[in-house]
């Protein structure tokens, strides 16, 4: 079946190539033969090198990464929810109520906690795709590039740090917004200086706070909220701020309690943080640098005597498990085409990132939630730190060279 379809498409490509009567929709074309079948483009002379690595393989890689944190996406959300409805003594409104009727309200089953979690997941995740290849295909075409494989990390990416029951018009809002200007403005796939996801996670975010619950309060079914833990945490006794959180630090690593969808298990990002280096694709210095710039900053604060804010007081490694800390480290911060690209710039760029999420956490509790805000700075400054090593090599042949 693959064959024939594969010789199909091999016999309708010269209509989509130059001096065929479909060449403007050759990026339409090569979508689908890319996305079917594996290229069959090669470098027809020396030098080159031979490696089975392509972007397509690399982005197949993030997203195996991320099955880890989308199936943990799928239970703990539809396990929050059926707690609450179970505590209210409620059913979901509308279609989802009358699936979950069906199914049954059971935090303690895992088939209703996997069916009630898709009923808000694939919805965002079907309004992201379907907008964001809208905007990609029109730019793809006016520019006559061929499509990428990158949008399908994003896609997954930005539902993962979303709020399950966020209104889907601001998706497709937010999603319009990081692809055309955090991306295509600039050029397209491998010429944004942003990491797409987070820049539309950060325009819902301060475009529609109220809906945007993700990082202050965590909506489980419509009409109900609840605090997550780093909405809790400011407003507890500085002498023991861990008082005022219900989830233990494990509960926090495993990600059974509140919080955007994908975000929650620290346990989760490390399976796909294992995969990405064995592979290679992620890289280590930034996930180390990152980490270590947030454990240095934590116990800086932790040094304050008799703290007025409770955030100064929690430990350090609270902080590692809470929010989208662990997420961020992993998939966001490590972004091939946002990161700085220099090995002593990756270091220079993970420092920053930690510091900065750990340091807007702990000094402004009206945003206890900071690691999209420091990755997207961090983003900023990448090319400034390859410029800094850069400009210290060349420097040193110089004076090598006399």
């Amino acid at each position: 079946m693959l064959s024939k379809l594969n010789k199909y498409f091999l016999d309708i490509k010269p209509h989509f190539e130059e001096g065929g009567k479909f060449k403007s929709l050759y990026p339409l074309y090569e979508a689908f033969d890319s996305f079917l079948f594996s290229t069959t483009k090669s470098t027809p002379a020396a030098p080159h090198v031979r490696d089975a690595v392509d972007l397509k393989r690399i982005m197949i890689t993030v997203i195996i990464a991320l099955v880890p944190c989308t199936l943990m996406a799928l239970w703990n959300t539809g396990y929050q929810a059926n707690l609450v409805l179970v505590e209210i003594g409620a059913m979901p409104d509308g279609w989802r109520g009358a699936i979950m009727g069906i199914i049954g309200i059971n935090p303690q089953s895992l088939t209703s906690n996997m069916v009630h979690g898709s009923l808000y997941f694939f919805p965002i995740y079907l309004v992201v795709v379907i907008t964001g290849s809208i905007w990609e295909a029109l730019f793809n075409l006016i520019r006559g590039h061929e499509f990428s494989e990158a949008f399908l990390v994003t896609s997954l990416l930005l539902p993962l740090t979303l709020p399950p029951t966020i209104p889907l018009w601001q998706v497709a809002v937010g999603t319009s917004f990081g692809v055309v200007f955090a991306k295509e403005v600039f050029g397209g796939v491998g010429k944004n200086f942003m990491n797409p996801a987070l820049s539309s996670r950060a325009f819902i975010y301060f475009a529609y706070p109220a809906q945007m619950s993700g990082d202050k309060v965590w909506t489980a079914v419509d009409g109900y909220s609840g605090a997550t833990a780093l909405t809790a945490l400011p407003q507890a006794d500085p002498a023991n701020p861990l008082a005022s959180l219900d989830y233990s630090w494990f509960q926090a690593f495993i990600g059974t309690i509140p919080g955007s969808m994908g975000e929650t298990s620290v346990l989760a990002c490390l399976l796909g943080a294992a995969l990405m280096l064995v592979t290679g694709v992620a890289s280590w210095r930034i996930m180390l640098s990152m980490l270590i710039g947030a454990v240095v900053t934590a116990m800086a604060f932790n040094l304050v005597p008799d703290p007025t804010n409770p955030m100064y007081a929690l430990p350090v490694h609270y902080h590692l498990v809470l929010g989208g800390f662990a997420f961020g480290l992993v998939f966001m911060a490590t972004d091939p085409v946002s990161a700085a690209q220099t090995f002593s710039g990756q270091w220079m760029y993970g420092l920053l990132i930690g510091f900065l999420a750990i340091f807007i956490r702990v000094a402004n509790p009206a945003y206890p939630e900071a690691v999209m805000l420091a990755i997207l700075l961090g983003n900023v400054f990448a090319p400034f730190f390859d410029y800094l090593v850069v400009r210290a090599n060349v420097r040193r042949r110089l004076v090598r060279n006399g």
